[in-house]
C-alpha cells in the first residue's frame, strides 16, 4: 500500500512514523509512506500557500493552486499508473473516522491524505476529494494528527503488519464490542490476583469469561454500540444476565 501525506509541518510525521509496527511495516515494504510539503508547490519564492478569505473574516485560507499541483506531482510520479489514488482531506467537516470507514479505506492501494490547516482550505479542492474525514467533534490546529491516526489504524490492518492475526482480528472496535480485561505476570501485585480463570487452563472458560467481561465494558462503558452490532444469541443471553446483575 502507499500513502502519501500534502502537509504544511513534514516534520510532525519524522517521529510516529519512525517508531514501533509503522516503522517496522515501511522497513519490511509491506507500506510506502511519503510526506510533501505543500510550500514545495507555492508559485512564488516565499512558499505562500494561503491567503485572505473572500468576504473577510478572521483568518488564512489554503489556495486551492498548491494543493492540485501536489496532487499532481503524486500521481503523475507514482510508478504505478493504473492505479487510481483515493483523497483524503482531513478536516472537522468530514465524517467521523472509526473502524468500518478504516476497513473500507484499506481496500485502496494507494491514498493521498491532505491536511488542513489554519482558517480552513479553499472550497475548489473538493473537486478532487473522495473522502472528507474528522476524528472527533473538537477543533485542532491542523490535520496532522487526526493524519497519522488514520495512518495508524490503516497501516496495522495491513496484512503480516501485526504478527499476530488473532490480535488485529479480536481488537475493540473490529468486532463491535469493548475489550476484555487483560493480565500478565506477575499472578500478584499490590495484593491485587490474576483471576483464577485465566489460570486454569481451560480454553472454554476463558473464552466464555472474555466473552461476558467484553460484554459488560461495553455496556457499562459504550452502550451506544450494542445497538450498531447483531448479537448471537449466546452474547444476548449473557448480555441480559449482566443487565439484570447491574439492576440489583
Amino acid at each position: 500500500m502507499k500513502i502519501d501525506l500534502i502537509t504544511l509541518f513534514p516534520h510532525m510525521f519524522d517521529s510516529p512514523f519512525s517508531e514501533s509496527i509503522i516503522h517496522r511495516a515501511i522497513i519490511r515494504k509491506l507500506v510506502n509512506i511519503n510526506i510533501h510539503n505543500l510550500r514545495d508547490f507555492a508559485d512564488n519564492k516565499h512558499g505562500t500557500v494561503d491567503d485572505k478569505p473572500y468576504g473577510g473574516g478572521p483568518g488564512m485560507v489554503i489556495k486551492p493552486e498548491p494543493v492540485y499541483r501536489a496532487v499532481r506531482y503524486i500521481i503523475n510520479t507514482n510508478k504505478k499508473k493504473t492505479i487510481k489514488p483515493k483523497i483524503i482531506l482531513m478536516s472537522p467537516q468530514g465524517k467521523v473516522f472509526n473502524h468500518k470507514i478504516a476497513k473500507e479505506l484499506i481496500k485502496n492501494k494507494h491514498l493521498i491524505i491532505i491536511c488542513g490547516h489554519y482558517e480552513g482550505i479553499d472550497e475548489r479542492v473538493m473537486k478532487i476529494v473522495d473522502y472528507e474525514i474528522s476524528i472527533g467533534d473538537f477543533v485542532l490546529t491542523g490535520g496532522e494528527l487526526p493524519a497519522m491516526i488514520i495512518v495508524d489504524t490503516i497501516v496495522r490492518l495491513i496484512p503480516g503488519v501485526v504478527k499476530e492475526k488473532n490480535s488485529v482480528k479480536n481488537d475493540s472496535f473490529s468486532v463491535g464490542l469493548l475489550d476484555y480485561p487483560h493480565y500478565t505476570r506477575p499472578k500478584v501485585f499490590n495484593n491485587m490476583r490474576v483471576p483464577k480463570i485465566l489460570l486454569s487452563g481451560n480454553h472454554n472458560k476463558i473464552r466464555l469469561w472474555r466473552l461476558k467481561k467484553s460484554l459488560e465494558n461495553t455496556y457499562l462503558k459504550r452502550p451506544d454500540l450494542l445497538e450498531k452490532i447483531k448479537l448471537t444469541e449466546e452474547q444476548k443471553k449473557i448480555l441480559n444476565q449482566i443487565k439484570l446483575r447491574c439492576k440489583k
